[in-house]
């Protein structure tokens, strides 16, 4: 982490949370260690429904994608992406400003694959995971992605989900305040960490109620409270 940096997380959150994200970044360091928090959304908010600019909202299909994202490597979609996340049966809600894709969200109903090689994210199927949200440089500070996760779940309520759940990393405070506001709660963290090559984790209490768990794609290396004391006694 760089000087400013730190100073701008210290005047923005605090010595304390400041003194404990950097501790996890040391721990990530050394050994891949994260936090991520799990956090549900069930309930629509009327606050997050209407947008007051004429963008257009809708869920989006491969071939709009493709044209979309043709040349924009920010939007982090490559060909493959799309045909394995389509083939897979997720789904992506948008918000167009013409032709410009300014906001969207991932929403998948099967195990997905995370940013730790090898590693899935499973979960209990009457919930629909968001994941990969992302706005535009341009279009942010209008609260698109709010908006859209929260039409995105009104859609998914009225075909009978109980909701959305998703993760964020422990220590990325200014997205944890971003989902509060938008009505996002806790419930508990997954503890992950890479040993001799290999990842393990720990789901910490509240986890199981939405059957929130890592997975690795051929093996299961989910710990139980009594395997994995260390990895519990690692949160913050």
């Amino acid at each position: 982490m760089q000087l400013n940096e730190l100073v701008q997380e210290l005047e923005r959150f605090g010595g304390v949370k400041t003194f404990q994200s950097v501790g996890l970044r040391a721990l990530h360091r050394l050994a891949g260690a994260r936090i991520l928090k799990g956090v549900k959304l069930d309930a629509v908010d009327p606050e997050f429904v209407k947008c007051d600019k004429p963008y257009h909202g809708q869920f989006l299909d491969q071939a709009l994608l493709t044209e979309l994202t043709r040349n924009h490597p920010e939007y982090e979609m490559s060909k493959r992406f799309l045909r394995d996340a389509f083939e897979k049966g997720d789904e992506c809600y948008g918000f167009l400003d013409g032709r410009v894709l300014a906001a969207y969200g991932w929403y998948s109903n099967s195990p997905t694959a995370i940013d730790a090689p090898g590693m899935m994210l499973h979960f209990d199927p009457r919930y629909i995971y968001m994941y990969k949200g992302f706005t535009q440089a341009e279009y942010r500070g209008q609260r698109l992605h709010a908006i859209a996760m929260t039409r995105a779940l009104d859609a998914y309520l009225a075909k009978g989900y109980k909701g959305l759940v998703s993760y964020v990393e422990w220590n990325n405070f200014g997205s944890l305040k971003s989902c509060y506001r938008s009505g996002y709660q806790d419930f508990g963290n997954i503890y992950l960490a890479r040993f001799f090559g290999r990842y393990v984790t720990h789901a910490g209490g509240g986890c199981a109620t939405y059957s929130f768990r890592l997975e690795h794609s051929h093996e299961v290396l989910t710990c139980n409270d009594s395997q994995a004391p260390h990895l519990g006694a690692r949160a913050h």
